[in-house]
């Protein structure tokens, strides 16, 4: 049977209430078990405990939520609807609208504030990087010196559901992330694809392959030469095409590699090519054209300077909208306007920085400053939502909030792409996800009052 719960707190309550949800945490199973500082007091205590057990309820067993009178922001064909319901069955939104009704559900009252889908994290390394300083954590890159080119290495396979990056992003409002393949021995990364972080172990959609191109490290990957990189490539292409013999002593693919590669030339999955110079980026051009291969740009940071070729060409772009330096030779053109010259222009703009899978809740800054630069606030929130769900093959479940999608959903205590606000809730197939992450519990158990014992010592 099941049990409807109603939030609802008056904005001079919610700190208190956040705090009491704060004093409780979750075990591996998933089941909440409430802890509370010594120096809480009985009336505090016992509030704080059956806070507890109602999200116990709450998070652990409720698949219908109803979302109550909430600024919706869909990102999709209806836009922004203020003073809209959302209902949630079985994982999925089965509803949007006003005045909804569901028996049963949990209600939880928005009191306006704002509701979107869950963001997109970038393109990370979230689940398969613990320490980015201790090599045994990280699993991003393969580097085989007798055969760099291994366009079938595949970093999901590494990836952990379990790792304590996830809780850290998911509370920021962050859903899903392309987990990338990153250089190591070869300007061809190999492979990844997008997570859901609600702790499923496989991806979802197809698979991605990463290239880099340009000067300094990537340059370093390719005999020291940009020109070398597209000598390689063509190389590749031709061995994917059949064109040269398996058993060439020149080859640099292996079968499997070929059978990989000749996928992504057949237009299954898309090939995400960090580069930023615009020289380059118009070979790129060029090069997708002729071999009708589905490209997007990750960086982008001179992708304004053909911003026309690239809306006709529909590539997206992901850039890092904080961008706006010379960082080297290959960013020159680098400035702040770069994402809402691209919108402008008609090219689908999306965000990510390089690197930042311990802090990927940056990704909704990079949105916010592309606003406060030029780009319309609506594009700037489907370039955390909506163009990289379609960008990467799974826009037909996530990236929105319409009837049938999966109820991905994040209530906000204020406008999302502003960094003073935060995350209230969020929601992966409509299960409450816990707001707690090893950072929160790091910081609850140093601000507990001491005790007989330094603080180190508390649980």
């Amino acid at each position: 049977m099941k049990r409807a719960l109603s939030v609802s707190l008056p904005s001079s309550q919610r700190t208190l209430g956040s705090t009491l949800l704060s004093l409780s945490r979750w075990d591996a199973t998933g089941a909440r078990a409430t802890w509370v500082p010594a120096f809480a007091g009985t009336t505090m205590r016992a509030l704080a405990v059956a806070v507890a057990l109602a999200s116990t309820s709450f998070a652990a067993f409720a698949q219908d939520v109803l979302i109550r009178n909430a600024t919706v922001h869909t990102a999709g064909a209806q836009g922004t609807l203020k003073n809209a319901d959302v209902l949630v069955r079985n994982g999925v939104v089965q509803s949007v609208g006003s005045g909804l009704a569901a028996p049963g559900a949990t209600v939880v009252e928005a009191n306006g504030r704002p509701l979107t889908p869950a963001f997109f994290g970038g393109i990370t390394e979230i689940g398969v990087e613990e320490v980015s300083g201790e090599s045994a954590t990280a699993d991003s890159a393969v580097t085989l010196e007798d055969q760099p080119m291994r366009p079938e290495f595949d970093v999901t396979l590494a990836y952990n559901p379990a790792s304590v990056v996830i809780p850290v992003a998911r509370v920021e409002g962050i859903g899903f992330t392309l987990l990338g393949a990153s250089t190591g021995g070869s300007f061809i990364a190999g492979q990844g694809g997008v997570m859901r972080l609600d702790g499923s172990a496989d991806p979802v959609g197809p698979r991605a392959l990463f290239v880099r191109l340009g000067g300094g490290g990537a340059a370093d990957l390719a005999g020291k030469s940009r020109a070398a990189q597209w000598m390689l490539l063509d190389q590749m292409v031709a061995e994917a095409r059949g064109r040269v013999a398996v058993d060439s002593p020149h080859a640099l693919l292996t079968p499997a590699g070929r059978a990989t590669l000749a996928r992504y030339l057949a237009g299954n999955g898309r090939i995400v090519v960090q580069v930023n110079r615009a020289a380059d980026i118009r070979q790129l051009l060029r090069w997708a054209q002729r071999e009708n291969v589905r490209i997007a740009i990750a960086g982008g940071a001179e992708a304004w300077k053909l911003a026309p070729q690239l809306a006709q060409a529909k590539v997206p772009v992901f850039v890092d909208a904080l961008a706006d330096l010379p960082a080297d030779f290959d960013q020159i053109g680098a400035t702040l306007e770069n994402a809402a010259r691209l919108d402008s222009a008609g090219v689908p703009v999306g965000f990510s920085q390089v690197g930042e899978s311990h802090n990927a809740r940056k990704n909704r800054q990079l949105a916010g400053n592309a606003v406060a630069n030029g780009l319309p606030w609506e594009d700037g929130l489907a370039g955390l939502t909506r163009v990289p769900a379609e960008a990467f093959g799974v826009g037909d479940r996530i990236g929105t909030i319409a009837p049938g999608k999966l109820a991905d959903l994040v209530l906000w205590t204020a406008d999302p792409l502003d960094v003073s606000s935060t995350a209230e809730q969020v929601w992966l197939g409509g299960r409450a996800m816990p707001m707690r992450s090893r950072q929160t519990e790091l910081r609850d158990r140093y601000l507990q009052q001491a005790g007989p014992l330094p603080r180190a010592y508390s649980k």
